[in-house]
């Protein structure tokens, strides 16, 4: 079995990580980076477009 995975970035200091999208939380939830503490809407820590919506069709 292939795990999927989806890459997020930090708008506000910029950090970049990868996390399961079954470990994230719907996209329109809030979302906060655990190197600064912004808190914003999770799709807004999406890298790209398909990141979002690999999380999507996890929930």
């Amino acid at each position: 079995m292939v795990e999927a995975f989806v890459r997020l970035l930090c708008p506000e200091c910029r950090k970049d990580w990868e996390s399961a999208p079954t470990d994230l939380s719907d996209p329109k939830k809030n979302f906060t980076c655990g190197a600064c503490g912004a808190t914003r809407r999770l799709a807004e820590f999406m890298r790209t477009e398909r990141d979002l919506q690999t999380v999507k069709q996890f929930q």
